[in-house]
């Protein structure tokens, strides 16, 4: 494993997205948000990802120079096209946009159209956090899983993140509607290592570890099964619904050629309903329960999400960020 100081990983990043022809500013803050994500343990959503968004961008799915922009909206709610601009911008204005009509409305909302991949969906969930507000947002993908029951793909697996502040470190649940993202699932593969669970199932429809297997077939286990499969459906509904954009089958299926997405940014304010006092008093009891669970490895203490996240971005920032010695070659020697 190489390790390399944050301070580098992010110099790198913004010389790199410089030479994809992104703005100082709009370079600096993508670069953030990759390498924030790459500190914080996502190494699939991070620096690991840039490849494939330098090729969305060189094939014209990605405008880096396009910004997002309101088309209508009422109180509290509105819709905002992405011009098909970069991902992880868009959503950043989006979900900030929802935190401000949170705190003048006490709940507020942003349907996004035709966007791109937001990267690490859980950026967002920690945005609206680290200001005190509640977040829930999603987001449709290709169809990469199959509906319960099926063989081909036919959904996404439209991950979903929930947020909750807390001033003893906020709780982010970041998931998608798959056992394992594909990010991951490419990992293990790379890696040649058996997932630690079911994730999938082979081309044979036997359910399987082997992620190479997983990837062949293009059949990944959604989570709960059934549920996770009805869950992943009506998510890629309301998306499109709400925002007025692309469903999942209507996405290009190609990776690199990905674009048109649609995905909801909630933002809600608890202090307009209750003290900041009490909202932690209920935090802390809950999490006090949580606690008190007998773990089945007495060496693993169980966690609530996010909690991982603050573990490894000290750490990361301790004793370097963890790269993959390839893909930080191949970006370093860009200029």
């Amino acid at each position: 494993m190489l390790r390399v100081p944050y301070d580098d990983l992010y110099a790198t990043l913004v010389r790199a997205m410089k030479s994809l022809g992104l703005a100082d500013d709009r370079a600096a803050h993508c670069a953030r948000l990759f390498a924030e994500t790459t500190r914080d343990g996502v190494y699939t959503h991070g620096l690991n990802r840039f490849p494939r968004f330098a090729a969305s961008v060189a094939n014209g799915s990605v405008d880096v120079n396009a910004e997002p922009s309101k088309v209508t909206g009422l109180g509290a709610i509105e819709r905002w096209d992405g011009n098909r601009g970069v991902g992880n911008l868009n959503a950043t204005t989006c979900m900030q946009r929802a935190v401000t009509l949170a705190k003048e409305h006490g709940i507020g909302g942003v349907a996004l159209a035709n966007t791109n991949h937001w990267m690490r969906g859980g950026s967002y969930g920690w945005q609206a956090a680290e200001q005190g507000l509640f977040a829930i947002c999603w987001s449709n993908t290709l169809a990469n899983m199959p509906v319960w029951g099926a063989t081909s793909p036919t959904l996404g697996n439209n991950p979903i993140i929930i947020a909750v502040p807390r001033p003893g470190g906020h709780v982010v649940l970041d998931m998608a509607m798959s056992q394992f993202s594909y990010g991951t699932i490419a990992a293990y593969s790379k890696r040649g290592q058996p997932l630690p669970v079911d994730g999938g199932f082979d081309v044979a429809g036997n359910p399987t570890k082997d992620a190479a297997a997983i990837e062949a077939s293009q059949r990944a286990l959604p989570v709960g099964y059934w549920k996770g499969s009805g869950l992943a459906l009506v998510l890629d509904m309301l998306a499109a619904m709400l925002s007025g954009g692309n469903a999942t089958h209507q996405i290009p299926m190609e990776p690199v050629r990905e674009t048109g997405l649609s995905q909801i940014f909630l933002a809600i304010d608890p202090t307009s309903v209750a003290s900041p006092k009490e909202l932690t008093r209920i935090a802390e009891g809950i999490l006090g329960s949580l606690r008190e669970a007998t773990p089945v490895d007495p060496n693993k203490p169980v966690r609530y999400p996010g909690e991982q996240t603050l573990q490894l971005r000290e750490e990361n920032l301790r004793l370097g960020v963890p790269v993959d010695p390839e893909i930080w070659q191949r970006i370093s020697d860009i200029r």
